[in-house]
């Protein structure tokens, strides 16, 4: 079922985002992980596609397991910088033998250890590009496509990221998902302002449990998220007096807070960044619904 019927129906949903771990010695864990976050009855559970493609083996089959044997609704990232043409029309292809009926539509980073003559669709260079991409090729698709309520780094202007944003939805994107922030003033005010330009499809927020200081500091250093101050203050004093348990306790109090918030506000519902840790998760939403 596409993600973007189920959200039509009204119900305030929780959903999740996994990546793959790197070792498949790993994998066990991880879909017990997901088996027990599977209690929790998400709308949708999305796994993620490393940059230029590296880990599409993986996600593919993870989303297949997600959704064939844990009865998740699942949605595959996709994204489309540096890669071949013919390798994205193949991944969608088994997607659709599998079952898996939606994508995540990104641009993505191109590997760092790319050679300069590896193969790429030169047509497919933004988010955009790939999102009308996957409605032609697999019109019977589900698309969600990435939203920036801090702005996307490489971004010529805040103005400028929103029309991207109204162009993706536009051109296949059927709703969004925003990157993850800590402020939700900051959801509010660019939910308000693609409102303005005329964007009139879901936008679900993305929220991040912290669990671990050095993850968060690497996390905000790569898509510019900034922590606030009182959170950053919060975390650093809960470390220095009880560690990484002590900082995940912080960290989980925080974005619950941020999610009551946002659902009695009337969002259509919150996307948890798992970091696929099922303690802190559901942690969060205890009694949230």
């Amino acid at each position: 079922m596409k993600i973007v019927d189920k959200l039509v129906a009204g119900k305030q949903f929780i959903s999740l985002e996994f990546f793959p771990p790197k070792d498949k010695n790993e994998w066990p864990a991880f879909f017990k992980t997901a088996g027990s976050l599977s209690r929790i009855n998400p709308l949708f559970a999305s796994v993620t596609y490393g940059a230029g493609g590296s880990t599409k083996g993986d996600t593919l089959e993870i989303v297949s397991r997600l959704k064939n044997e844990h009865g998740m609704e699942s949605m595959a990232h996709l994204t489309c910088v540096g890669a071949d043409c013919r390798d994205l029309r193949c991944f969608l292809d088994k997607l659709v033998e599998r079952g898996v009926k939606n994508v995540l539509a990104l641009r993505g980073d191109r590997p760092l250890d790319a050679p300069p003559d590896a193969p790429s669709c030169q047509s497919l260079q933004h988010a955009s590009d790939l999102a009308a991409f996957i409605r032609d090729c697999h019109p019977e698709l589900g698309i969600g496509v990435a939203g920036y309520p801090e702005t996307h780094p490489e971004a010529e202007s805040p103005e400028a990221d929103l029309d991207f944003l109204k162009l993706k939805l536009d051109v296949g994107g059927d709703f969004a998902i925003t990157q993850l922030f800590f402020d939700n003033r900051l959801y509010f005010d660019f939910v308000k302002r693609a409102r303005a330009l005329g964007v009139d499809k879901p936008i679900v927020p993305g929220i991040l449990p912290v669990v671990s200081l050095k993850v968060i500091r690497r996390i905000v250093s790569l898509c510019g998220a900034r922590l606030p101050a009182a959170l950053l203050g919060a975390l650093e004093e809960a470390d220095g007096r009880g560690g990484a348990a002590a900082v995940q306790e912080v960290g989980v109090a925080w974005a619950r807070r941020q999610a009551q918030e946002l659902l009695q506000a009337g969002v259509p519902g919150v996307h948890l960044y798992t970091l696929n840790r099922d303690d802190a998760v559901l942690q969060l939403v205890d009694g949230l619904l």
